[in-house]
């Protein structure tokens, strides 16, 4: 004769089954990114800590970047996507802010799937494809804007672009209320170029030389100069796009080069983030093997500047 369970024991062990499953669903349920203020919610205390405290020599991105972005989060009915193009020379910082702006927004920072990375040479590396190309950006912000409103982009290499590829962008990033039922206004779009990168430095270099200091720098300085040179310039991939000449670029934002005492604050925060104790004395030695710039025998601004010190470091601890 076969055993049968007591009813008792039978309705205990479905009840446990579906406990474990309906467990299982909403652990599921809340470890899915959703579109909504659980995921997505602006630290405008965090950013400004950030940027702060993390970026280095950058008075001038620290300052834009936390107003731009301050005033296009807390905005409730924006007019227009936030635009915002960094340039500098390559280690400045300008991908390090992205990922910062990321974090204080997304809870998932740049590995949110509402945070979306391209990259010009590994997405759109041949020229003959740039009509398959500009469908495939079409359809890929399109759909993900659909999907959350609050979606990032980030372009990287700007200055590897085509600029037809560029201009296609453009009605995602202009005036309208709406594109075929869908509203971009909500979007951040980011660019990042090491085009416009020797104007700055000609700036950076003529303060230096009047012998004021770097943060006397201001965006006017600069801007004016920047985004001329970024126009005007065959290699920038900007040139001549009408993200330009139609105004649609929030902010042209100068990443300054980095000097040989930014390169010790880097050193020193990447030690402690790798879990050493700070230490001078291997990061100066570190610093002191690096490239600069160089005028008459005097290190002025770092040709790598932070970008490379991670992997460096690790040859000196």
């Amino acid at each position: 004769m076969t055993a049968r369970m007591p009813p008792q024991v039978t309705l205990l062990l479905v009840g446990a089954g579906f406990a474990a499953l309906g467990a299982t669903y909403w652990h599921f349920y809340w470890k899915k990114e959703v579109c909504n203020a659980n995921w997505i919610n602006f630290n405008k205390t965090g950013l400004k800590h950030d940027l702060k405290k993390k970026l280095f020599g950058q008075h001038i991105a620290a300052k834009v970047i936390l107003k731009a972005v301050t005033g296009f989060m807390e905005s409730k009915n924006p007019k227009k996507p936030l635009v915002l193009s960094l340039h500098g020379w390559t280690g400045t910082g300008k991908n390090f802010v992205s990922q910062i702006i990321a974090e204080n927004i997304y809870k998932k920072g740049m590995t949110s799937s509402f945070v979306h990375l391209f990259t010009a040479t590994s997405h759109f590396p041949h020229e003959s494809h740039i009509n398959e190309y500009k469908t495939q950006l079409h359809k890929w912000i399109r759909g993900n804007v659909s999907i959350c409103p609050r979606s990032m982009f980030i372009f990287d290499e700007m200055d590897k672009m085509h600029p037809e590829l560029i201009n296609s962008i453009k009605p995602y990033l202009d005036f309208y209320n709406n594109l075929d039922g869908v509203s971009y206004r909500q979007s951040i779009f980011i660019f990042l170029s090491n085009a416009g990168g020797e104007s700055i430095v000609q700036v950076a270099l003529h303060f230096w030389e009047l012998g004021r200091d770097r943060r006397e720098i201001q965006l006017k300085d600069i801007e004016m100069a920047l985004s001329l040179s970024v126009f005007n310039n065959k290699n920038s991939g900007l040139w001549h796009t009408s993200l330009i000449d139609k105004n649609l670029v929030d902010y042209f934002v100068p990443f300054l080069p980095l000097e040989y005492r930014h390169v010790i604050h880097c050193g020193l925060a990447e030690m402690a983030r790798k879990g050493h104790f700070p230490n001078k004395n291997v990061v100066v030695r570190m610093a002191r093997d690096l490239n600069y710039f160089l005028k008459g025998y005097m290190r002025i601004f770092s040709m790598q500047g932070c970008k490379i010190i991670s992997s460096r470091l690790d040859f000196y601890i």
